[in-house]
């Protein structure tokens, strides 16, 4: 059926956004989802979609990546009821979108526990497998914002820089010791799920804002093809090279390019209170 077949994979955030659509695209080619989502509600909607689109039943569990010790717990269930793990896509996130002064303890705290410590809490229950077999894949959905700083995402950049920097490490320590392990890490510029709903950009033909479906057909492909770097669109490229310059020419081709008033208008997909919140 495809490259997925068989394959067992697991995704965190799965109940709506690029989780959801990687899920259906992946087990469209026969792989076996097991399907994370903190919303009880949304994984019931996925797992019946999962169904329809392959004919067969998946795995969902509602479960909090940021918790450590729920991780431990879904990641034993996972192990008794679906056995090995050949992927692991680690997507869930949130977005706060406001200005670092504005932000709660609390905010910044959730923020860092989802988009990055939820990455250590998962990898470690899965990883010792794979390099015991030598064989897997761990995917880390990080962001363009985890390339370069951008206005009113403090606690997001800042987790999405993290997020980058734990996949160059574990992909350094895995050629060491388990090159059949593979990672893959993917930084988007915002994509239009709803999670960065408002955001604005000053030039759509250099900077477009990535459609849903066709940012989670190129994440697929990266993740088919084992690729270790996945970056959209091709200009985000560019950040590496920017970095070479003076800090003011730095900032000026940033503020140029709109990137530090594109989170003005920021709405987001809003949660419990009122609050956004996001999946990726």
């Amino acid at each position: 059926m495809g490259y997925f077949s068989g394959k067992r994979i697991l995704i965190t955030g799965a109940g709506s956004g690029l989780g959801r659509r990687m899920a259906l695209g992946m087990a469209r080619e026969g792989g076996f989802i097991i399907a994370w989502d903190i919303d009880a509600h949304a994984l019931e909607k996925i797992l019946a979609e999962l169904k329809l689109a392959s004919g067969r039943d998946h795995l969902g569990m509602a479960c909090d990546v940021s918790d450590s010790q729920a991780v431990g717990q879904a990641a034993e269930t996972v192990k008794t009821e679906a056995g090995r793990l050949d992927i692991l896509i680690n997507n869930a996130g949130l977005v706060t979108g406001k200005r670092f002064l504005e932000c709660s303890n609390e905010e910044i705290e959730r923020t860092m526990a989802v988009n990055t410590l939820a990455l250590f809490w998962t990898t470690r229950a899965f990883l010792p497998d794979m390099i015991a077999r030598n064989a897997g894949h761990v995917v880390t959905v990080a962001s363009a914002g985890g390339l370069i700083g951008t206005a009113r995402l403090a606690d997001y950049c800042a987790s999405k820089f993290a997020a980058v920097g734990f996949d160059e490490s574990i992909r350094a320590e895995l050629k060491q010791s388990a090159p059949g392990v593979k990672t893959t890490v993917i930084c988007p510029f915002y994509i239009n799920t709803g999670m960065f709903a408002g955001v604005k950009t000053r030039f759509p033909w250099l900077l477009p804002i990535l459609d849903e479906r066709y940012a989670a057909d190129r994440m697929i492909s990266a993740v088919r093809h084992r690729r270790p770097r996945l970056i959209m669109p091709p200009l985000v490229y560019t950040v590496p090279l920017l970095r070479l310059m003076p800090v003011a020419v730095f900032d000026w081709v940033a503020n140029f390019l709109g990137v530090n008033v594109s989170m003005q208008d920021f709405s987001g997909r809003k949660g419990k209170g009122g609050q956004p919140h996001g999946r990726q």
